[in-house]
């Protein structure tokens, strides 16, 4: 059909979401490393428009809310050349443990996400 499959829009805010964290002084590795896991436990995608393949993306990625144990994190994806809404979406995410058992963030990382 020429546009970009619906399932890499995920992908994208995926990468939208780590390089935030990156952004914030820690690597998603280096979180992983201390014993958290940051998991995905709600998702949702509004598509407005449809990329075409070998257009220019960008991806705004935003901490929109943070709890002892997880946060939530907003996204818009634009046409990079245009500006144009592509897909608006919001993902929840849980800390984990290395079992998979949620746990509260260490205050050593939620101070990574804590408003400056």
């Amino acid at each position: 059909m020429g546009v970009v499959y619906h399932t890499n829009y995920l992908v994208w805010c995926e990468v939208g979401r780590t390089d935030f964290i990156r952004a914030r002084g820690m690597s998603y590795a280096d979180i992983e490393r201390a014993g958290v896991g940051l998991a995905v436990s709600e998702l949702s995608a509004r598509f407005h428009g449809a990329a075409r393949y070998d257009d220019l993306i960008r991806v705004r990625t935003t901490l929109a809310d943070i709890r002892s144990r997880g946060m939530t994190f907003e996204y818009a994806i634009t046409n990079a050349e245009t500006g144009a809404r592509l897909v608006t979406a919001r993902t929840s995410l849980v800390s984990i443990d290395r079992e998979g058992r949620p746990v509260s963030l260490p205050p050593s990382i939620r101070a990574l996400f804590e408003p400056t």
